[in-house]
């Protein structure tokens, strides 16, 4: 699409329409396409590179600017920037059918592909094909959103999957070292956060003369308790304890299939 504004004569091409409806006014901006998702993900973080104009108009098309008193009614403010960066976030990007369908499509697959890296067969702990994913959440009729990333639908695809198949996300391995003094009394606090315990030894004789870090643990966890664990034992050690990433996820070779 490519527009005229009657004030000026600029012409604007490759526009991405983000609309608002606001104050019972109805406030729309002119962004370059690919760029309106690439901001609300996260990866563009420069507002020029995403908009044509910082100007803010009730019909981009018609080049038909909002007068100054309306924006200032609806939004509180007479800063385009900041209008401009709510419209941006809450607004309603204008596509055609096609281009949505599109856009829906890459997104099923980009939230299937982030759930195949994710997950495993908790009983094979093998991991799951994205083909075998994308059959999967077309039998459970999940429906992409596309006002949201694609990470947190690829946590809710997670939960969803659970009620209709084996599958977890998959788990890291860990090992602490722990100051001997605090060892056993961390073990505790750290058992409820744990999946699997495979190995650990306790040394107090490793005190002596001097303590070091002589309590050590080498276990499974979900990826998300890795932060709490890690937090846990800086604060619990006095920055003495660490945690070391032996691997991101806990998997076996070979991809998993359904009969």
């Amino acid at each position: 699409m490519s527009i005229f504004t009657p004030t000026n004569q600029i012409r604007l091409t490759n526009v991405a329409v983000v609309r608002m409806k606001k104050g019972g006014k109805r406030f729309e901006i002119a962004c370059y396409k690919n760029k309106v998702m690439s901001w609300r993900s996260g990866a563009e973080k420069d507002l020029d590179e995403v908009l044509q104009t910082s100007s803010v108009f009730i019909n981009v098309s018609k080049g038909q600017v909002a007068k100054k008193e309306d924006l200032s009614k609806a939004f509180g403010t007479e800063d385009l920037t900041e209008i401009c960066k709510q419209i941006l976030s809450k607004g309603e990007l204008q596509v055609s059918d096609k281009e949505r369908h599109s856009q829906l499509e890459q997104m099923f697959r980009d939230i299937a592909t982030i759930v195949a890296e994710k997950c495993v067969n908790p009983e094979t702990k093998r991991p799951y094909t994205v083909n075998l994913i994308e059959r999967a959440m077309k039998d459970i009729h999940y429906s992409v959103k596309a006002n949201k990333n694609t990470k947190q639908q690829a946590l809710e695809v997670i939960r969803q999957l659970k009620e209709s198949m084996q599958i977890q996300r998959a788990h890291m391995r860990l090992r602490f070292l722990l100051p001997a003094k605090e060892g056993k009394r961390l073990k505790e606090k750290l058992k409820p956060l744990l999946k699997v315990i495979e190995s650990e030894d306790f040394d107090e004789q490793l005190e002596m003369p001097r303590p070091r870090p002589s309590a050590l643990q080498v276990c499974l966890i979900d990826p998300g308790c890795f932060r709490e664990i890690d937090e846990l034992i800086r604060c619990e050690t006095k920055g003495k304890g660490s945690v070391e990433v032996l691997s991101l996820k806990d998997v076996e070779e070979g991809e998993e299939k359904l009969e």
